[in-house]
């Protein structure tokens, strides 16, 4: 073995240890931003080691490798500075273009030495296109889907899970038929086609309200593509890194399912997140409107107080907004504390990322099972622009589409307030019986102004 290498191998090593480092300490607020740091000085690391790669071809290679990274850094860089709002769709996006590029990588294998490869590195070469296609265009129409580029709310018709099924059997079939015979190059693409038609029908049905449960799945596609591209291009590091985003996603996968009560078949088969017509019975009630002066009095004389954040607080951009207000009430004694539901907002950890921007400590963040049992004793839940994720029908009501789906019982609160843009529905189109409880108050407007005016009138209290 050569100087180059030994040398490519140490960092490929030190690569590898810094991601499993960078995965363990994701496991946990305290320690994220640090589990990011190793993870992109891994990433570092294994580029640094590709370019002493004895396989690149002379200063042409070099050319062709710093063109990519120009293009690559002049694409990515604009989509790093989007708002924390936006995430989500970014997110989806960098899933697409990590997808494409196991498909591409594996195009280009296959046309260069497909007749060489053994029957493992096929296989693998196989799965690797077929995976990283349909994860490929899932990603876009996920990412079309957040931004309101299309309709957020599940796209069905008739004989739906029929077609899909077809569709799902003949790409199956194809990379089959293509194993057993690697020289027709017309089931190879059209195995190609039938996944990326797949893609767009996996994700379709699916409901912007469900996406943490799919970004979470895609994130594990696009991790296990990557792993198969590892085994093609026998690149241990790649096969690593690939392993643990597979599967540290799919882990995720199954957590959150259980945290929306979903089998893990309905995810995979497409279909979930479509609500039922039947809500089981009318929510009976009217919604009691309250003043920010009165809320401003609840506030200020409460013991304690659970912020119950949503997708709401995220497209207000009130997590500021919200961390001040909490200051002020701290200040005054009051014991302030954040409950996070693990599929509140769009992306796994959504809620988490936005108050971490906002400064709020991470002993002041509350998990679901934590925040419950104190909930009885709290004297005022906000709860900035979340709905099914407090939605008590999923407790109390067995016809409700979200039945059994456990929530954050802030109706077991003394005094609940609700901040909330209108009197609609939400992305999810499904009626909360908490908004016409006697012990709610709703406080309409935009989340951001209303708290920054709640702080305000604290102040005045």
């Amino acid at each position: 073995m050569t100087d180059t290498n030994y040398f490519l191998e140490a960092t490929y090593l030190i690569a590898s240890i810094l991601f499993v480092m960078g995965l363990k300490s994701l496991s946990h607020p305290d320690t994220a931003r640090r589990g990011m740091l190793m993870a992109a000085a891994g990433m570092a690391a294994a580029v640094l080691g590709t370019l002493f790669h004895p396989a690149i071809n002379g200063w042409q290679g070099y050319v062709w490798i710093m063109t990519g990274l120009a293009i690559g850094s002049a694409i990515g860089i604009p989509m790093a500075m989007v708002p924390m709002t936006a995430m989500p769709q970014r997110t989806a996006l960098s899933h697409a273009f990590g997808a494409l590029a196991a498909a591409l990588v594996g195009v280009a294998e296959f046309s260069l030495r497909g007749h060489s490869l053994g029957p493992v590195k096929v296989g693998a070469l196989g799965f690797e296109v077929m995976l990283g296609s349909l994860t490929f265009t899932g990603s876009l129409i996920a990412a079309a889907k957040l931004q309101e580029m299309m309709r957020g709310t599940p796209i069905q018709f008739k004989g739906q899970h029929i077609v899909n099924l077809g569709i799902f059997l003949t790409m199956i079939g194809l990379f089959v038929s293509w194993q057993l015979n690697t020289g027709a190059i017309w089931m190879f693409y059209s195995m190609i086609g039938c996944a990326l038609v797949f893609g767009v029908a996996l994700v379709i049905p699916i409901g912007s309200a469900d996406m943490p449960v799919v970004m979470s799945l895609l994130n594990s596609y696009a991790g296990l593509s990557s792993a198969s591209t590892g085994f093609v291009l026998s690149n241990n590091v790649l096969i690593i890194a690939g392993t643990l985003d597979g599967f540290s996603g799919f882990i995720l996968s199954i957590l959150m399912c259980k945290a929306m009560n979903r089998s893990m078949s309905n995810v995979l088969f497409g279909g979930f997140g479509a609500i039922i017509a039947e809500e089981g019975g009318a929510v009976g009630g009217t919604m009691r409107e309250v003043t920010l002066d009165d809320v401003a009095v609840q506030l200020a004389y409460a013991n304690q107080v659970v912020f119950v954040p949503g997708y709401g607080m995220a497209t207000a951009q009130a997590q500021h907004a919200v961390r001040e207000l909490g200051n002020l009430l701290e200040e005054r004694g009051v014991s302030v504390k954040y409950g996070i539901h693990p599929v509140a907002g769009r992306m796994p950890g959504h809620m988490n990322v936005l108050l971490a921007e906002a400064n709020v400590p991470y002993s002041s963040l509350y998990e679901m099972d934590q925040i419950n049992p104190e909930l009885p004793t709290t004297d005022v839940a906000v709860v900035i622009g979340a709905n099914d994720v407090v939605n008590p029908d999923a407790r109390d009501n067995p016809k409700s589409p979200i039945a059994g789906m456990p929530i954050i019982e802030v109706d077991r609160a003394r005094s609940v307030v609700v901040l909330k843009r209108g009197k609609g529905k939400g992305f999810s189109g499904l009626e909360n019986p908490l908004f016409f409880k006697s012990v709610t108050g709703m406080l309409y407007g935009d989340a951001k102004t209303s708290l920054t005016n709640l702080a305000q009138a604290v102040q005045k209290v």
